[in-house]
């Protein structure tokens, strides 16, 4: 079950968005699909999320075969999806889901602190990954942050994970095809992106502007073919640590 007594999460760094307020009585609700194998969490989250103005549950799943079936009929925008299934894992979910509805947003739930997980997630175009020990009121920003187009994560996690992916400062990262059509500003990005500063924090670095960065970022993204800045991160710490590796073969 969501716990009521955990400590928050924090979105993700999106300078470009503002970020989500309360509820507009003049758009849309956000529609959510939740899946989960566990009859009693469902319920909870269909209660905690369906209770909130702004938000309308729109169906569920116990398995991923059921969400695979429901899911697209029912046009979401957010799906709150169980990492680990009985036939499956959400993740999987996650990318088929999104390979017929590009525009949904998963935010991947999980019980476990999970770094190979949480790599999958990102690079399967997961919005955000949160612990079920999440605060009730924590998760319902996660769902309004994720709908409204930014990325939210846990921070320990991803700090961990991409601390673990990082290779050896001084090793080349653009020896992979992925990483070579980049220009060398757009590196530069990159890396720092990987340390996880916002847009204005590099900017500053760099001296340029908050929207040269963002524009910056846009174009590389469509070179690396990634959706989020955190997928090129994780892409280039991968591509970094295998050029370390098969350079101590």
């Amino acid at each position: 079950m969501v716990d009521m007594d955990s400590s928050a999460v924090t979105p993700d760094p999106a300078p470009e968005s503002a970020g989500p307020g309360p509820a507009d009585p003049e758009r849309p609700a956000i529609r959510v699909f939740l899946l989960d194998d566990h009859e009693v969490v469902r319920r909870g989250l269909r209660d905690l999320l369906g209770g909130e103005p702004g938000i309308e549950v729109v169906g569920e799943a116990a398995s991923g075969e059921q969400a695979l079936a429901r899911g697209p009929a029912l046009r979401p925008d957010v799906a709150v999806l169980d990492v680990r299934l009985p036939d499956g894992d959400g993740i999987t979910v996650c990318r088929e889901l999104r390979s017929v509805m590009p525009e949904l947003a998963c935010l991947m739930l999980t019980s476990f602190d999970d770094e190979d997980a949480l790599l999958d997630a990102i690079m399967a175009g997961a919005a955000g990954y949160v612990l079920k020990q999440i605060k009730g009121s924590d998760l319902v920003t996660a769902v309004r942050t994720v709908a409204s187009g930014q990325s939210l994560l846990d921070p320990a996690t991803t700090a961990r994970l991409m601390r673990s992916l990082r290779a050896d400062e001084g090793e080349p990262a653009a020896q992979d095809a992925r990483l070579a059509g980049l220009t060398e500003r757009e590196r530069a990005i990159l890396a720092l992106i990987g340390e996880g500063l916002t847009n204005r924090q590099i900017g500053g670095k760099l001296y340029l502007s908050e929207k040269t960065v963002k524009n910056h970022i846009s174009r590389m993204l469509a070179k690396l073919g990634v959706e989020r800045r955190v997928q090129a991160a994780v892409l280039a710490a991968q591509v970094t640590r295998a050029a370390v590796e098969q350079r101590n073969s």
